[in-house]
């Protein structure tokens, strides 16, 4: 009878997130907050632990960072990254999902992807390369940045959870930073080898006999002797992008090994630009350097104040206390030094897609704690059993639950509880919880959409089998590679 009850109770919960994804939005958390709601009343469980900490820790941050997005910091990190990405577009495979990377790693959320997106794809199409493979990479491995960075809603929820396993944010960062680099390469790299060139895609020809899209002028000539014709002429968009971010004009870059890009004319490049309003970098200064403070604070607790404990021992505040801090503080520095009308922070994108994750993360953390706590010796300890005889089931785990909720910070919160109390080591936890970036298994994500409607070449897609599209191999590339990489790094990690 006992299992039977406790099978009705994983009902609840299972069915409590379907639903939510269903519903979509906010309903995550508020079908998880029904769901503890059923456990609590019908099944008389007592309510977990409410995640008070990883809650007021996303909230910190979205402030923060919509504070620094009215002020156009935002736009000025994009600009940067613009910049970047077009200025290397003879390794744009390799250099595009690295910036992608970083830049969420820095702003804590891959929102920041979305203006990317038109510059990776002009600066791929203007020199001739399949847009694809720089597409795909650079929107799984933004992904990667988010448990890379101190101040991503996934890295609030796992550190509140880790707290008193000896592994803080030094410990963490130290080993999902470097794993994540390694991961970026290794799906770059195999990214460059997919998809037919340019010309030999048969779908790419057909949109240019059909004057969807124009022959870049680095295929031009190629293009020609192929077909044994002039380049048709035609009044499409070329490879204006659907957000219409190009400003047109040639592009520069050369021939790479796995491209179909000829040698560029002599013409001088003409440059994507992304206007940053007044005091934009200076708002941004400020942020970065929030988050570098809260690094900082973690990798020298001494620097924290101290404040004796139950037994009179001087102990350091926690990071999930230094974090609210920090970011808070954050956001008024940029409000006061910007004169940034309150108002207006309060109707930035970010913050509303903030305060999503972080009612999300409430509902389905609580719903799961409460579901966890009360039924540790009947279901959580074999299936701990089984985690801790094979680990990796961890890793699949997440990558697969991370995909159906299509949300990090609740899957952190459901499955490494019961990794913790399985006995696994802090250390291979970690490793294994970059397997988050299973987020992009199906094509349900506004990164993908905006990629596959971008890109008017039509080599970056979507198919009639829901985990079979452009993300699915650099997804999986990268998974593999973060976790073997991980695990390697955490060996040498001190607790």
């Amino acid at each position: 009878m006992e299992i039977v009850i406790v099978v009705l109770q994983a009902c609840v919960v299972i069915g409590a997130i379907v639903l939510g994804v269903r519903t979509g939005g906010l309903g995550l958390g508020l079908w998880g907050v029904v769901g503890t709601v059923i456990l609590v009343f019908v099944f008389h469980l007592p309510p977990g632990s409410i995640p008070i900490d990883a809650f007021f820790i996303i909230i910190a941050v979205i402030t923060a960072s919509s504070a620094m997005q009215a002020a156009g910091g935002i736009d000025y990190l994009v600009s940067i990254a613009s910049k970047i990405i077009q200025r290397n577009p003879k390794r744009l495979t390799y250099v595009a999902p690295l910036v992608a990377f970083v830049f969420t790693v820095l702003s804590g959320t891959s929102n920041i992807f979305f203006a990317l997106i038109p510059v990776i794809y002009e600066t791929s199409y203007r020199n001739g390369q399949r847009p694809e493979r720089a597409l795909a990479a650079s929107t799984v491995t933004s992904g990667l940045g988010i448990t890379a960075s101190p101040v991503s809603a996934a890295m609030a929820a796992y550190l509140v959870l880790m707290d008193g396993t000896g592994y803080g944010l030094p410990q963490i960062l130290f080993i999902t930073v470097p794993a994540a680099i390694v991961a970026c390469i290794a799906a770059s790299f195999v990214q460059q080898r997919l998809g037919k060139d340019l010309l030999d895609d048969p779908v790419f020809l057909k949109r240019v006999q059909d004057g969807t899209v124009e022959v870049p002028a680095a295929l031009a000539e190629r293009y020609a002797a192929k077909v044994g014709g002039p380049v048709p002429a035609t009044g499409a968009a070329g490879g204006q992008s659907a957000g219409g971010s190009a400003t047109g004009g040639a592009a520069t870059g050369g021939s790479t090994p796995g491209t179909d890009a000829a040698p560029p004319a002599a013409k001088p490049t003409v440059f994507i630009e992304h206007p940053v309003p007044p005091g934009g970098m200076t708002a941004a200064m400020i942020f970065v350097s929030g988050t570098l403070l809260i690094v900082l604070l973690g990798l020298f607790p001494g620097l924290r104040p101290a404040f004796p404990d139950d037994t009179g021992e001087l102990v350091p505040i926690g990071m999930s206390t230094i974090i609210e801090m920090i970011m808070f503080s954050v956001a008024l520095v940029i409000i006061l030094v910007r004169r940034v009308k309150p108002a207006t922070v309060v109707e930035q994108p970010l913050l509303k897609a903030g305060f999503v994750a972080a009612v999300a993360l409430f509902g389905i953390a609580w719903m799961a704690d409460t579901f966890i706590s009360a039924n540790q010796e009947t279901i959580i300890e074999p299936l701990g059993a089984m985690i801790q005889a094979n680990p990796l089931l961890l890793a699949v785990a997440l990558f697969i639950v991370c995909g159906l909720t299509t949300s990090q910070s609740a899957t952190t919160n459901t499955l490494i509880p019961i990794a913790l109390a399985a006995g696994l080591g802090p250390g291979i936890i970690t490793a294994m919880w970059p397997s988050l970036i299973g987020v992009w298994l199906f094509p349900a994500n506004g990164s993908q959409i905006a990629a596959v409607e971008t890109d008017l070449t039509g080599s970056t897609k979507l198919t009639q089998v829901p985990v079979w599209h452009s993300f699915t191999i650099p997804m999986v590339v990268s998974w593999v590679a973060v976790v073997a990489a991980g695990l390697l790094i955490q060996l040498v990690v001190p607790a």
